[in-house]
């Protein structure tokens, strides 16, 4: 039987191919993990739909799938094929979830030989320009779309397909002065590119930086520690200052917000689901705390350490990376003066989060030496004004230095 790449959900349209736990002519059987794939979304493990043996792996470690594309030939296996559900990658200890059950069933079908084969970075890029992929020649392995072949494409003005003898435009290879080495972009790092320059070509960035005298707050988490501890809690600053946040979200709320282009909307989110990048081996990553601002200072600090620990194994679930309402950056624990971090888009701002560290400043006419950070925020200057900004990080600071009103 042919062995296909399954429908996943959210809609994802493709997958990498990152690691076969398999090898040809090998037995398997039915449930067991045949191979992981890294979406845009999250990284799985697919299971069997049958009992046979593999005859023969059509998709190299990676290349990219698209949902009905073949992956594999399976002797004696069991057709036609039916749906199975698709686990994502954890912890044997954390209790199985079905994507099944977040997307319902729904019948594999194979992708329309005239839909056009293409990212959803690329997609979105294309529905941004409001540019129809149908009509774009993808220059790309099977004829898939890249975003030169977007970009080219716009600058004829949509003038429509490509006549006879015209070519894309490509980029030029970078030339060598010297011994190199040469690493495939791909993966999550790949992955994280394409958000990056859609983010970057789609707001429009600006950076706003102020700072936050944190002497009270490390007084205030000394206390607190001696309750979190006990109980197994790592309690870092982050919690308090994802509180401090949401009070300034729930009063500026189109910080809080997406900008829906495809209808000229500002979606102002009534829920506060705050993303928190996590550093890895392979690239960052942002978990959302989903319905932050319900969660008290224990319980904030719990679903941190989850979070973080099942970014950095890369065992985090689909479900624990969508939804994000506003992200934080933390670039104090590696060092550094100041950052503009790059937004995470669809939403309206980020907040960088720099080093803590004990600066002079004037109080009473006096000098003093205070624990002050760094807090920097890039917006998108198409739905918030720099006057906007300012407000909200001057409100998100008095919080942070009046801590008693956090917990």
């Amino acid at each position: 039987m042919e062995w296909k790449m399954p429908d996943l959900g959210e809609g994802v349209q493709e997958g990498e191919i990152v690691k076969w736990l398999v090898k040809e002519g090998e037995k398997i059987s039915h449930d067991q993990h045949l191979v992981e794939i890294m979406t845009d979304k999250a990284t799985m493990e697919i299971p069997s739909p049958t009992d046979g043996v593999i005859e023969k792996i059509l998709v190299k470690e990676g290349q990219i799938a698209k949902v009905g594309q073949v992956m594999a030939e399976i002797h004696g296996g069991a057709a036609p094929f039916a749906e199975k559900r698709v686990e994502e990658k954890k912890q044997p200890s954390v209790e199985k979830r079905e994507i099944k059950k977040e997307m319902g069933p729904r019948p594999l079908e194979a992708p329309r030989s005239t839909k056009a084969l293409a990212s959803p970075f690329i997609r979105q890029m294309a529905r941004d320009r409001g540019i129809d992929l149908e009509v774009v020649s993808g220059s790309g392995p099977d004829g898939r779309i890249t975003q030169s072949d977007v970009l080219s494409y716009a600058r004829r003005g949509s003038s429509g397909p490509l006549q006879a003898g015209e070519t894309q435009e490509a980029p030029s290879p970078l030339p060598s002065f010297g011994p190199e080495e040469r690493v495939a972009l791909k993966g999550l790092r790949r992955k994280i590119a394409e958000h990056m320059i859609a983010s970057r070509r789609t707001a429009a960035h600006f950076t706003h930086v102020d700072e936050a005298d944190f002497t009270k707050l490390i007084a205030f988490r000394e206390k607190a520690k001696k309750i979190a501890e006990p109980i197994g809690v790592k309690l870092t600053y982050l919690p308090y200052i994802i509180k401090a946040v949401i009070k300034g979200l729930k009063k500026y709320r189109t910080m809080n917000a997406s900008l829906d282009d495809s209808s000229h909307e500002i979606v102002i989110k009534n829920y506060y689901n705050i993303g928190v990048a996590v550093a890895t081996e392979e690239g960052l990553i942002v978990p959302v705390i989903k319905n932050a601002d319900q969660r008290d200072i224990l319980d904030l600090a719990k679903e941190i350490s989850r979070l973080s620990d099942a970014a950095r194994a890369r065992k985090i679930a689909l479900e624990d990376l969508k939804g994000g309402t506003f992200t934080l950056t933390n670039i104090g624990s590696i060092g550094g003066v100041f950052s503009a971090p790059i937004i995470n888009w669809p939403e309206v701002a980020i907040m960088g989060l720099h080093k803590i560290k004990p600066t002079p400043v004037v109080r009473e006419n006096a000098i003093v030496v205070r624990q002050i950070m760094t807090i920097s925020i890039s917006a998108d200057h198409r739905v918030v004004d720099g006057a906007e900004v300012a407000a909200f990080l001057k409100e998100v600071i008095q919080f942070i230095e009046t801590p008693e009103e956090l917990a």
